[in-house]
């Protein structure tokens, strides 16, 4: 089972505020999980090629800010 951060109520309610033209789904709180689950896979991946490309063997908080931007505009619908 999947533990919740937030309550689906509340996450039900946050989304109905801004988009409230929008059927929901009861198992919405699982999707929106796993699109934060491929937004960190996707952030962390560009940041491991930024690190590669600056010869760090570790990422760094500086390589995640590089590219934050970049991942950020490519995942807005």
């Amino acid at each position: 089972m999947v533990k919740r951060a937030v309550p689906r109520r509340s996450l039900q309610s946050v989304i109905r505020k801004h988009k409230p033209h929008l059927r929901l789904s009861k198992d919405i709180h699982i999707m929106v999980h796993l699109n934060c689950l491929l937004f960190l896979h996707r952030l962390a991946v560009e940041a491991r090629t930024k690190a590669v490309e600056s010869k760090s063997s570790a990422i760094q908080p500086n390589h995640v800010m590089e590219v934050a931007k970049v991942v950020l505009k490519k995942s807005r619908g």
